[in-house]
């Protein structure tokens, strides 16, 4: 089995700063891309923010310069910084990452956490 946990959301006032945290755990043999996508009431779920197995980082044209994505492999975990948070940004954040469970295979499966709920207000 394999499981995702998201933390680190939370409510925060306009311009404030959430840092979420998505950790991976289970039968793995090695991580892919992961990445961080929201869904806010009413819209489709959209990416925010991507990270490859190397650390390349690629980011949703709103949130540039104000989030940050980062892993540390070694915890299995990929961390969502936001910064300047406005109230746009409210939105359930849900992590993914591409898992390959298996050596001996070289097929790898997206899972997916559970999200966390971010809200910015006043």
């Amino acid at each position: 089995q394999v499981q995702l946990v998201e933390s680190g959301g939370g409510l925060v006032q306009p311009g404030g700063s959430l840092r979420l945290s998505c950790a991976a755990s289970g039968s793995i043999f090695s991580i892919g891309a992961m990445g961080w996508y929201r869904r806010a009431p009413g819209r489709q779920r959209e990416l925010v923010a991507s990270i490859s197995s190397s650390g390349s980082g690629n980011y949703a044209d709103d949130v540039k310069g104000r989030f940050t994505i980062s892993r540390d492999n070694s915890k299995r975990t990929v961390y969502l910084q936001m910064n300047s948070l406005g109230p746009a940004d409210t939105a359930v954040y849900s992590c993914n990452a591409d898992i390959r469970r298996f050596p001996w295979t070289g097929k790898t499966t997206t899972y997916w956490g559970q999200g966390t709920q971010v809200s910015v207000s006043s």
